[in-house]
């Protein structure tokens, strides 16, 4: 059962910016860490950032400095706001919510559908 809906996604030039959302349409992860993977065409899926329930932010080193991820919990919401896109960043993005332990490593339980970004040059 869909627990976690993404949107937000779409086409934009380089350089460009895009928010994403993921709303918990069930709102049982307020107290969950959350986080955003990205699965480029064939690739392996990756860690982009993630957000603990008290707020603390963590990004790939890819990202760092452009993405910015937030959450909402009053709106049961986690947004990904991206800037300075490339191309490289063209990929399909899922929300997740997890588990984020006390060495900073994050785990993924829960997934959303996945919606796509595409940067073009």
């Amino acid at each position: 059962q869909v627990q976690l809906v993404e949107s937000g996604g779409g086409s934009v030039q380089a350089g460009g910016s895009l928010r994403l959302s993921c709303a918990d349409i069930r709102r049982i992860f307020s107290n969950a860490a959350m986080g955003w993977y990205r699965q480029a065409p064939g690739k392996q899926r990756e860690l982009v950032a993630t957000i603990s329930s008290g707020g603390s932010a963590n990004y790939a080193d890819s990202v760092k400095g452009r993405f910015t991820i937030s959450r909402d919990n009053g709106q049961n919401t986690v947004y990904l706001l991206m800037n300075s896109l490339k191309p490289e960043d063209t990929a399909v993005y899922y929300c997740n919510a997890g588990v984020m332990y006390s060495s900073g490593n994050y785990y993924p339980v829960d997934w959303g559908q996945g919606t796509q970004v595409t940067v073009s040059s």
